[in-house]
């Protein structure tokens, strides 16, 4: 175990380079709403913590180790959505398609809380943020163009991470 991050922490899923590579090479022909989000910093959230003391932080960590990892499994991004509605975007992504994965973001989640960390309040909804849109804006053509384009993986770790400043940092890997 490394040293505490001091951003806003959480769990992810990161996409391996040749899916990042793809899917930026999909969105060459696509004008992306409000601020994009650097290829570099692409993932899919399990669980999101934000700032986080020591002891709490160590505690989850050693909570995820010892918890059953579902076995490595696949996953599509597929499709576009927004939140909280397509209408008046603030948040424009891609989709998630798995079956492990929420089973994952549930081992995560049940770590944070026997940590001490609380229990996430949202329903876990699965994407990859692709922008944030400020002010909102209707991104229905874009939700609507379903080419059919689809680029899978399979997930074999998960990563703890940190925002320091406009990039994201690994701290742990956690092998499936």
């Amino acid at each position: 175990m490394g040293l505490t991050p001091t951003g806003r922490v959480f769990a992810a899923v990161v996409p391996p380079p040749e899916v990042v590579a793809a899917l930026a090479h999909r969105l060459e022909s696509v004008t992306l709403p409000g601020r994009p989000v650097p290829p570099a910093n692409w993932h899919i959230t399990l669980r999101f913590i934000g700032h986080v003391e020591e002891v709490a932080y160590e505690r989850w960590l050693a909570t995820m180790d010892q918890a059953p990892a579902p076995a490595p499994f696949d996953l599509a991004l597929r499709g576009f959505g927004a939140f909280p509605r397509a209408a008046r975007a603030t948040v424009f992504w891609t989709g998630v398609e798995s079956a492990g994965l929420p089973r994952l973001a549930a081992v995560v989640d049940d770590s944070a809380e026997t940590a001490g960390l609380g229990q996430e309040e949202r329903p876990f909804h699965p994407h990859l943020t692709l922008a944030r849109v400020r002010p909102p804006a209707d991104v229905r053509p874009l939700v609507e163009s379903d080419d059919g384009w689809k680029a899978r993986f399979t997930v074999a770790e998960y990563h703890v991470m940190a925002a320091v400043g406009s990039r994201y940092e690994r701290y742990e890997t956690f092998p499936l």
